[in-house]
């Protein structure tokens, strides 16, 4: 499903829902790192240190976890702040952030398919008034992704369950169309466009399908410089088993975060080989 650029004479607006482990990371390192190159054609904002976008995707998780009016109030107002920080130009704007699809599986004992994201994205729209609001989301090989989920979900929301409790707690989870048609009751079918992680063309300048939605060309995007490494990984399977042990305690998050970040910097502590004591 695509949706074609509105040809309205408001501005456009580009909402970019992630989801949370389909490449989001990694195409708003890629942005930010050619926001210059951009900046003449494209306003773009993403989920950076400092920025209004953090507490906007904060107050989406809020939301998705608890629907409350007061949480809608505080979900306005984020996206306010950053709407208040566009230039007043009428160049096309792209919000990108993973976290206003909602809590992810394992987050906060989710374990359904992103239930709240098509009520984020009509409040979103109705909230974006003088603008022509169209959404993007990511999807990606169920099998791989809930793979991804679950490390992450180890990783930064302190789930304790195994991979395979994981996969018997999201056994019921229908496919991404289930998710696609619930969406396009809300927003109507040509508001709303998912692209497959699995067709970006080039790991090295992802998001290509994201900017030519946004209208760029190919002779742009191919002259942006390409990204120098890899996007945050998945830890080794050693490091996510202990720090999935260590959810289990009673830590002060801010310590869990001191040790998560010890972790992800020594992972070869973490290996179930030790080196030289392998089999012959």
């Amino acid at each position: 499903m695509t949706a074609a650029p509105t040809k309205s004479d408001q501005r456009r607006l580009i909402l970019h829902l992630g989801v949370q482990k389909t490449g989001s990371t990694a195409i708003q390192r890629h942005l930010n790192r050619n926001a210059a190159a951009l900046a003449r054609r494209l306003i773009v904002r993403t989920p950076e240190e400092g920025s209004p976008m953090r507490p906007l995707g904060r107050a989406a998780i809020a939301y998705s976890l608890g629907p409350t009016e007061d949480r809608e109030i505080a979900l306005r107002i984020a996206f306010e702040d950053v709407l208040e920080t566009l230039p007043a130009n009428d160049l096309p704007v792209l919000l990108s952030h993973e976290n206003l699809a909602g809590a992810m599986p394992g987050n906060g004992g989710e374990t359904r398919l992103y239930p709240q994201l098509p009520r984020i994205a009509g409040l979103l729209s109705r909230f974006a008034a003088g603008f022509a609001v169209d959404f993007v989301i990511y999807t990606r090989s169920m099998t791989a992704w809930k793979a991804s989920v679950w490390a992450q979900a180890v990783r930064t929301d302190g789930y304790q369950h195994g991979f395979e409790d994981f996969l018997n707690r999201t056994d019921a989870m229908p496919g991404w169309g289930d998710l696609i048609r619930r969406m396009a009751d809300v927003l109507g079918p040509d508001r709303l466009c998912r692209f497959k992680l699995e067709d970006e063309p080039d790991p090295g300048r992802p998001g290509r399908l994201l900017l030519h939605h946004a209208g760029l060309d190919d002779a742009i995007i191919e002259a942006l410089a390409p990204l120098d490494g890899p996007a945050m990984q998945r830890l080794n399977a050693g490091s996510t088993e202990f720090l999935r042990r260590l959810n289990g305690l009673t830590l002060n998050p801010h310590a869990r975060g001191k040790v998560v970040d010890l972790v992800a910097r020594a992972q070869n502590l973490f290996i179930a080989e030790v080196p030289g004591k392998g089999t012959s």
